[in-house]
């Protein structure tokens, strides 16, 4: 079971990584952008994201890949409430990955692109819309993950 438990630890703190940015996003970045014009919008979300989609792959694979081994080892140790919530905590990460590709990364790299060519898309507040859409929903499913993983600790 220590196994099961370490790589749950891992997962509690590499998905707290990604629930810290995505809380951070709705309740400070989403209001403050608001008040901003497209050109700044589009600079600022652009270079954002080059930076977060290229440093938070890291701890969001660290933490699904250390779900699933927490949610296996549990199983092999023998503790089937803590494989279930682990195993549950892996689907919520799933389902957030999924929100992540089709919504938020085509966003991510229209903006990106945008900013590197020094141009304001025509439609920018309208991106920042359907991105902002998902935020909210992705940290509820990131914090749920979360509280799974930890109830899976001490199960």
């Amino acid at each position: 079971m220590y196994l099961a438990h370490l790589a749950a630890i891992i997962a509690v703190l590499s998905t707290a990584v990604i629930y810290g940015t995505d809380v951070f996003c709705a309740v400070v970045q989403r209001p403050a952008l608001a008040g901003i014009d497209d050109a700044a919008l589009t600079a600022v979300m652009g270079n954002v994201h080059r930076f977060g989609d290229q440093r938070l792959p890291l701890p969001g694979i660290l933490g699904i890949i250390s779900a699933a081994a927490a949610s296996v080892l549990a199983a092999l140790a023998g503790a089937p409430i803590a494989s279930a919530t682990a195993g549950a905590a892996l689907a919520l990460l799933v389902v957030w990955l999924l929100l992540y590709l089709r919504i938020s990364a085509p966003i991510n790299r229209t903006l990106t692109a945008a900013a590197d060519n020094h141009e304001t898309p025509a439609n920018a507040r309208a991106l920042q819309r359907d991105w902002d859409r998902i935020i909210v929903p992705r940290a509820i499913l990131q914090g749920l993950a979360i509280a799974a993983l930890c109830v899976s600790l001490v199960s």
